[in-house]
């Protein structure tokens, strides 16, 4: 499954919605690249995206996209936490959107990317199985006692 490609096909129509019909499947895929973590052969790695959020306070909100029930809401603003502004900057420039349209748009595919490739567990075999949803599951329930 070649989960870049449907994260690219997510934002286009995110950002077309949004009246940029300027977008190229290459331009927004080179963009996406240039943000999400990859795995050795260029596809996304979610498992490299959960342990961003993990590592940048998000550990809840990632368990939330890693379960069945519903997911709880990602704002603009975790995004650039999460990522960075310089690199937030960037991703919107190669985009030709405005910091906010990008961060908000990702943060409305990142759960459903996240949510749509966890089913049954299928995810947890691909980002370290019990492992990463221990650590994730730690780092939750540290923030909760903080």
């Amino acid at each position: 499954m070649d989960l870049m490609k449907i994260a690219t096909q997510l934002l286009m129509s995110k950002l077309s919605s949004g009246g940029n019909s300027s977008l190229n499947e290459g331009m927004v895929g080179a963009a996406l690249s240039s943000l999400f973590p990859t795995n050795s052969g260029g596809d996304l790695d979610l498992g490299g995206l959960l342990g961003q959020m993990n590592g940048g306070g998000l550990a809840s909100l990632a368990a939330s996209f890693l379960g069945d029930g519903k997911n709880d809401s990602m704002s603009g603003s975790q995004i650039t936490d999460m990522f960075g502004q310089s690199k937030m900057s960037g991703f919107a420039n190669a985009l030709g959107v405005d910091e906010t349209t990008a961060s908000n748009s990702l943060s409305d595919i990142i759960p459903s990317l996240i949510d749509s490739n966890s089913k049954g567990g299928s995810l947890l075999d691909s980002v370290g199985g019990s492992d990463m949803l221990g650590s994730l599951a730690k780092g939750a329930l540290g923030s909760l006692f903080k």
